[in-house]
């Protein structure tokens, strides 16, 4: 199976950095029929964390989120992979960048199940243009 890259909006917010928070958060999308295609979270400190959503339709989200109350950062592209899973398997993303000088910033990436994988990569806004030619997107 070869790679799926495609750019992907994405949105993030800020919560407190406590039990519940993603939840509160992740429900209120989904009662709004909001589907997500990547979600993630990490502390940033002082007490704070930041949830990450790539949504499957910018749209519904906007709206979603402006009905739910839910406050999030502008909207930002990044990278959505999925492919063919095996030893090696996000080696060749990874190094089409390293070769083009564009630094990941961030990337999580799992074994979907099925012999497939997926894979969130995000780069500096300005390097987007380039990580997508790189990438050939």
């Amino acid at each position: 199976m070869a790679d799926k890259i495609q750019k992907v909006d994405y949105f993030y917010f800020e919560v407190e950095d406590k039990p519940g928070e993603g939840a509160r958060v992740l429900g209120m999308l989904k009662d709004a029929q909001v589907n997500l295609l990547s979600f993630t979270a990490f502390p940033t400190g002082g007490g704070k964390a930041q949830l990450t959503v790539v949504p499957e339709k910018t749209d519904a989200f906007v709206a979603a989120s402006r009905s739910a109350g839910l406050t999030h950062g502008a909207k930002r592209e990044c990278f959505l992979i999925q492919g063919g899973d095996g030893v090696g398997a996000v080696f060749d993303v990874v190094k089409r960048l390293a070769e083009a000088r564009i630094n990941v910033t961030a990337s999580s990436a799992c074994s979907a199940g099925g012999g497939s994988y997926g894979m969130i990569l995000f780069v500096k806004q300005p390097d987007l243009a380039a990580a997508a030619k790189a990438l050939g997107v």
